[in-house]
């Protein structure tokens, strides 16, 4: 089984792929479909028309890889898709891959860091406030 890093983006390409493709295929169409870069380490998940197959392509340090689950009963279930492309979660896909139907799944607010913030690129008005009411409640105390 795959394990992605921390901060990896997961996404499902909702239109139904003919999965006899492979690396070269799967990754043109990342380029031409989904409009990503196959090489950033993104996961990139593909479904067949009757939902019954599951790829997954991704490159890691030292090139592609694709990961295949064909059920022998049942179907992959997702959220219905607006576009041609849907960003997962690492939970969503792991629901996915186990067969439980997202759609019926209850999601509740969870606290999460966003990935600027993570990454260090986070300097909103919420830190300059903090710092002003820390130099504020300083000066009171004196």
């Amino acid at each position: 089984m795959l394990i992605p890093e921390g901060q990896v983006r997961i996404w499902l390409y909702a239109v139904p792929t003919d999965l006899r493709k492979s690396f070269d295929g799967l990754s043109a169409l990342v380029r031409t479909k989904l409009v990503e870069d196959p090489l950033s380490g993104q996961l990139f998940v593909f479904l067949n028309r009757r939902r019954t197959q599951l790829k997954i392509l991704y490159f890691d340090r030292s090139g592609y890889c694709v990961w295949a689950k064909r059920l022998e009963q049942g179907r992959f279930h997702s959220e219905p898709v607006r576009g041609e492309k849907q960003r997962l979660s690492w939970t969503e896909l792991q629901c996915i891959l186990e067969g439980i139907d997202t759609r019926s799944v209850r999601h509740f607010k969870r606290f999460s860091l966003s990935s600027e913030r993570v990454c260090g690129y986070h300097d909103t008005p919420w830190k300059s406030l903090f710092l002003q009411q820390n130099r504020t409640l300083r000066g009171s105390r004196s």
